[in-house]
């Protein structure tokens, strides 16, 4: 098998009766590929209807919901390919969304991950929240995208029809490299879901890999299938992954910027070691911040998830020590850049330009 298209599936019997089918005529169109369904021990009726509607396809059924990190993890382990697709069961796709994406992966070795453009299944112009045509993040840790800024979606006008390297590729809808994901461990489980993408592609780029978007590929994303935007439980999820993700890969990012800049390496690898922890430790101000935003309003759920998020990113978090920066810094130091990080604040700039923010974000605001 050359392409692996897994769904993981939790309780959208409805979206494998809807989707599946146009899922699997697609991918006739390329040589090696199968589409497998994971899931995460439905209790809606969805394996019924694998069996009944789907029988030719591969399932594979965990005895409980392990979470999006955890049954991607097992159930790679049990496929062999060259590419892995990670994709939504909520995802339509067009008949040639597929062949893009693996040519570009067979012509670019340096790439980990590509990604189609998402694009929103109720107004198909416009940019799909989960990913829209790539992402960054902002320097304190906020993601956004091109073509998604906060709330604010751009209608796809062509403006990003160019292959480009992004920070991060929505899950969504995901090709990887399966060799590269392997060694890297796959998605961290402790994030069980959400950002565990930004995280992955954060990882990808510390190790000398390009994450990208091909534009000739284009899907689209129903989005909310799973978790409502307003589920306490999906802003605990965002809150502690968003530090734990921090806490991975600032250290490494910070001394590899240092070490741009002229530092040697064991002065590189202190500064990355100092600086992420003071940036962490602002992120945390500003969440606290948000907080209180939550108590003032009376949203006292929001408020509790945000200090449980805390809670729980301080029992879990695994910052890499001085020591592993300055090792990291002398396996990968030469031929490492992670792309992508914006130098402002991406909430006070969007604040500030309105509706004028998608063209005030320029090449030059960004780090390496």
């Amino acid at each position: 098998m050359k392409v692996a298209v897994v769904i993981l599936n939790w309780n959208t019997e409805g979206f494998l009766r809807d989707f599946l089918p146009g899922l699997l005529q697609s991918v006739r169109n390329v040589e090696g590929a199968e589409v497998i369904v994971a899931d995460n021990a439905s209790t809606d009726g969805s394996m019924t209807v694998m069996k009944e509607m789907f029988p030719q396809v591969r399932t594979i059924a965990f005895e409980k919901n392990i979470g999006f990190t955890g049954g991607y993890n097992r159930a790679f382990e049990q496929i062999d390919s060259e590419y892995f697709v990670l994709i939504n069961s909520d995802i339509e796709v067009p008949e040639d969304w597929l062949g893009p994406l693996v040519d570009w992966m067979d012509t670019h070795p340096e790439c980990g991950a590509c990604a189609p453009k998402l694009h929103s299944w109720q107004e198909r112009e416009k940019f799909e929240y989960a990913g829209a045509a790539g992402g960054y993040i902002d320097l304190f840790g906020y993601p956004f995208c091109r073509g998604r800024i906060l709330n604010r979606l751009e209608t796809d006008k062509g403006q990003y029809d160019t292959p480009a390297d992004v920070f991060w590729a929505t899950g969504a809808c995901l090709m990887v490299r399966s060799s590269l994901y392997r060694r890297l461990g796959g998605l961290d489980d402790r994030f069980f879901a959400h950002m565990e993408e930004i995280d992955l592609c954060w990882r990808m780029q510390l190790e000398g890999f390009e994450v990208t978007v091909v534009p000739e590929s284009v899907v689209y994303h129903l989005g909310g299938g799973t978790l409502p935007a307003s589920s306490p439980f999906k802003l605990f999820l965002n809150y502690r992954n968003n530090l734990l993700m921090l806490s991975n890969n600032l250290g490494k990012t910070f001394a590899l910027q240092a070490l741009k800049d002229g530092a040697c390496r064991d002065r590189a690898a202190a500064k990355g070691y100092r600086k992420a922890r003071r940036r962490i430790a602002f992120r945390k101000c500003l969440d606290i911040m948000s907080a209180g935003v939550y108590l003032m309003t009376l949203n006292t759920e929001s408020f509790k998830a945000v200090l449980k998020a805390h809670k729980e990113y301080g029992k879990l978090a695994l910052s890499p020590s001085e020591a592993e920066i300055r090792k990291y810094l002398e396996d990968y130091g030469g031929k490492s850049s992670v792309r992508g990080i914006y130098k402002k604040w991406i909430i006070l700039a969007s604040m500030l330009k309105g509706d004028k923010i998608f063209s005030s974000v320029k090449e030059q605001d960004f780090y390496m």
